[in-house]
């Protein structure tokens, strides 16, 4: 009955060192901005806007016909309205949003043809059925059956649209954000009046954005950011006229200084390296602001018995904390768990902050224990937060959909990195179930309290390490040969007599005069030693053992 449980578990994937991050991009606001400043920044982000807006229809119009000479003639139209260099981030700009959008088609395809074959499992169950921990069972009711089978209907009627625009290479893109845009009809839910919908419309159609080029002065021509902290727009041809400074070019009348990696900005500034700026606006705040970013040579990843050498960090996330425990190389849990909570109500901003100061305090914590490795999960929901799979447990589907797995990923492995740690992904299965089977107990006394997730952590980390999470369960009290002590020590799968009871001391030492041909003697106590044979046999001990 065991082996046939075992076999049904599937197949776990080996923990492997997340590759650091390759870009860095640091952002800081444009202040003291005159009113003649803002108008520039206004009239050239909605000319530029409006090309990139043309481009972008181009592109989709073209599907998967597009090649290089489609490309170079879009550019040289681009160039006659603009400029070659503008041309050039429009186009390229294009063609990542074009390639965005045909991944998240991918995505809703696949999600699509998971919800027709999760309804149609279910609609082949009799009503009441119970489900199982791997599948769900049938519909309570024929109404809810019949409702069922006609959203099949309707999914089905989606994915052959989908498909279809796939296999023609049709993407559908709208820049500014097809939620801004559907927010139009319904600005009294929304909580917005038109004025400020067209301004937030118009802001997030601007293109005020240029790559960097290495070799050109202080490494980009287009937006150009001196060490002092001065900011230069060179002008698109048409608005040459609003140009205060020569060959074309306004310059701001602000300072930008980065406090975040500022020195490493002003390293490559200096030495001419290629640095991308994007300008943008945000509407809510009425400030605006400027992104620079540039990439980092990939950084050879650290082995992994490299990375574990000095113990690891196990970390579990949730949906409101990340449970943390600390593990040495061999697996034992060090210490007590900890908890680093954080909020995800309200806005995105402050959201994102919350995760990234319970991030900060995680990896402080870890530093101060010694740790060179935090273990996380490779958690994918996917396919776990559809309706159709989970269809009632509309809370459950919330919790795993509010969890910012994608987020938490992204910010731990680019943090990690500046504070000199590895990331170390395993595989998810069964942590939380095996971790409170096999640790929660164990490591529960009266000073510690253990929780679920607390220990899902352990679980995590021995992973890591390599050492397997389940713990030999201990035999009846009746079988136990320590004097009905707990037999639960772990033994490696492949140890020899890893099951078998421990021979007594007499037994081996007897072994050891046999192997010697010594003839056995019966032996004698000494006139002062009052002791019969049942307690030399009980009580001896091998000679090589006793120890002055």
């Amino acid at each position: 009955m065991a082996e046939r449980e075992t076999t049904r578990l599937r197949s776990i994937g080996a923990p492997s060192v997340v590759p650091g991050p390759t870009g860095v991009a640091v952002r800081d606001r444009l202040t003291h901005l005159t009113p003649a400043d803002e108008h520039v920044l206004r009239v050239a982000g909605a000319h530029l806007g409006s090309l990139a807006s043309g481009d972008l229809a181009t592109r989709c119009r073209q599907g998967r016909d597009h090649d290089a000479d489609t490309w170079a003639a879009r550019k040289r139209e681009l160039t006659a309205r603009s400029s070659s260099r503008w041309a050039g981030s429009i186009t390229k700009a294009t063609h990542d949003q074009w390639a965005l959008a045909r991944r998240s088609q991918a995505a809703h395809l696949h999600k699509l043809q998971a919800g027709i074959r999760m309804l149609e499992h279910r609609l082949s169950l009799p009503l009441g059925e119970k489900g199982t921990k791997r599948a769900p069972g049938g519909y309570r009711t024929r109404r809810e059956w019949h409702a069922k089978s006609r959203r099949l209907a309707c999914l089905k009627d989606r994915l052959a649209q989908v498909r279809q625009d796939w296999e023609a290479g049709i993407v559908h893109v709208v820049r500014g954000g097809k939620r801004l845009l559907n927010a139009r009809h319904h600005l009294e839910q929304a909580q917005l009046t038109e004025a400020d919908w067209r301004n937030r419309w118009e802001a997030g159609r601007f293109f005020l954005q240029a790559d960097g080029e290495s070799g050109k002065r202080y490494g980009n021509e287009t937006i150009r950011l001196t060490p002092d902290g001065r900011v230069s727009i060179r002008l698109p041809a048409p608005l040459e006229y609003l140009a205060n400074a020569p060959h074309g070019r306004y310059v701001l009348s602000c300072r930008v200084a980065f406090a975040h990696r500022g020195a490493e900005w002003a390293d490559r500034v200096e030495a001419n390296r290629a640095v991308a700026y994007r300008i943008h606006l945000d509407v809510e705040r009425g400030r605006w602001y400027i992104t620079a970013s540039w990439t980092r040579p990939k950084a050879r990843a650290l082995p992994l018995a490299a990375a574990c050498a000095q113990g690891v960090v196990g970390v579990d996330m949730n949906a409101d904390h990340l449970a943390a425990y600390r593990l040495d190389p061999h697996g034992n849990p060090v210490g007590d768990p900890e908890r680093f909570s954080f909020d995800l109500t309200g806005r995105a901003a402050h959201r994102d902050a919350r995760v990234r100061h319970a991030l900060t305090r995680l990896l402080h914590w870890t530093r101060r224990a010694g740790v060179q490795a935090i273990a996380i999960e490779d958690l994918d929901f996917a396919t776990g937060k559809t309706r159709e799979k989970h269809g009632r447990r509309k809370r459950f589907r919330q919790l795993i959909s509010a969890m910012p797995t994608a987020k938490l990923r992204a910010r731990i492995v680019s943090m990690a990195a500046e504070f000199g740690l590895a990331v170390v992904a395993v595989d998810p299965a069964y942590t939380s179930m095996w971790g409170a089977r096999h640790w929660a107990e164990p490591l529960t006394s009266s000073k510690r309290t253990m929780t679920r997730h607390d220990a899902a952590a352990v679980a995590i980390g021995r992973r890591a390490l390599g050492h397997p999470i389940r713990r030999r369960t201990p035999p009846p009290r009746t079988h136990r040969s320590d004097g009905y002590g707990p037999r639960i020590v772990q033994t490696e799968p492949g140890a020899v007599g890893c099951g078998g009871p421990r021979r007594p001391a007499t037994g081996r030492a007897h072994d050891a005069r046999a192997r010697a041909g010594e003839e056995r003697t019966r032996g004698t106590s000494a006139s002062s030693t009052v002791r019969d044979a049942r307690s030399d046999r009980r009580w001896a001990q091998d000679p090589l053992l006793h120890t002055e």
